[in-house]
């Protein structure tokens, strides 16, 4: 309270007043004082960034050329230091001889025919390099011209020694050709159930709007010819997992679904594993790479719906734990043992056991 009574006899100030009894030199000290510089802002210029204290009436404009010649002038005129030890151009210590390599004994006593230590004088480095390929000396050359030389009669390493640091060129590869699927006649076609369409691709085709999506996964429910649905990097998520969910109750032709590369969470692909027992067509379904990891609980959830379903023979997802990865994997080698015992019955037939006739 004492704080805001010390405030009270400042709040009538006639400020006009004030500011007229000051004198030119109190004026003008309040003027510096009022200015705001910022001299660690390196974007404004050095006059802005502190106050002009300078009280001397300038001599005349500024000559870079004349500033330029007195500071050489002045550095010319500055006597230099002597040095500790006067420079008389005498050699001192001993002076450093290269020591030559011993020759390999071995080496020494090796004698080559007069024609062949001619040929191999005159050979340029890009042959002395072939012969080093085909005697085993790859390191001279990269692996592409020592495979190159050894399948062909001709010098293929033109460059010689030079050639060694050189990488292989790289060959430019093209951009895959964007989906060209057309997402309305296509959504069409499975709605008239057309016997041509058995496979639909939208995959990396971005920017569907998710209704599209569950369209797709309604008009599925009816269809009977179409066996492969693939919606990799599409975008989908949770609301678009339930709706293929809800289909794979129905379908009963469809035996490829992958939906890899998306924004669905666990609780999505536990609605499409859970809708596997209702279905007894479905024989590969992918579900990896999605943009958030599944959990340890939804892991050993799935492994529990597939041990329970006896028609799916692949399942794409790379498990984060040893233990439900083994499971997993024997629950597709018992479907494929169980389709592989049914395709031999069907070869075979059924076992009529022989009866014996009395004469």
């Amino acid at each position: 309270m004492s704080y805001r009574r010390e405030l009270e006899k400042y709040r009538d100030l006639d400020e006009d007043e004030i500011l007229g009894a000051l004198t030119e030199e109190e004026l003008r000290t309040l003027e510096n004082e009022l200015d705001e510089l910022d001299p660690d802002n390196a974007l404004l210029p050095a006059g802005l960034r502190q106050k002009d204290q300078t009280t001397k009436a300038p001599t005349g404009p500024f000559k870079r050329e004349e500033l330029l010649d007195h500071l050489e002038k002045q550095a010319k005129e500055f006597k230099d230091r002597e040095d500790l030890v006067p420079y008389t151009g005498e050699k001192r210590g001993k002076v450093w001889v290269p020591k030559q390599k011993p020759m390999d004994p071995v080496l020494e006593s090796v004698t080559l025919e007069p024609e062949l230590e001619e040929a191999l004088a005159n050979a340029s480095d890009a042959e002395l390099c072939d012969i080093a390929a085909i005697l085993g000396m790859h390191t001279l050359m990269s692996n592409q011209q020592y495979y190159q030389a050894l399948g062909s009669s001709s010098i293929v390493n033109k460059e010689g020694l030079n050639s060694v640091i050189k990488p292989t060129q790289y060959k430019p590869v093209p951009d895959e050709e964007p989906n060209a699927t057309d997402l309305e006649e296509t959504l069409e076609r499975i709605k008239n159930n057309d016997p041509k369409l058995e496979e639909v691709n939208l995959n990396n085709i971005r920017n569907i709007p998710i209704p599209t999506l569950k369209a797709y996964a309604e008009a599925l429910k009816e269809n009977s010819y179409v066996k492969k649905f693939s919606i990799v990097g599409t975008r989908s998520n949770d609301p678009v997992a339930f709706a293929l969910a809800e289909m794979l109750k129905v379908n009963k032709v469809l035996k490829t679904l992958n939906v890899e590369s998306n924004f669905i969470s666990g609780a999505g692909i536990l609605r499409l594993v859970e809708a596997l027992p209702y279905n007894t067509s479905l024989v590969e379904l992918k579900i990896d790479n999605q943009s958030q990891p599944l959990g340890n609980k939804v892991e050993m959830e799935i492994v529990s719906m597939l041990e329970k379903n006896a028609t799916l023979l692949k399942f794409g997802y790379h498990f984060t734990q040893q233990g439900p990865r083994l499971r997993a994997s024997n629950a597709m080698m018992n479907n494929n043992d169980l389709v592989r015992k049914r395709r031999l019955a069907d070869l075979t037939g059924p076992i009529i056991p022989k009866c014996r006739t009395g004469v």
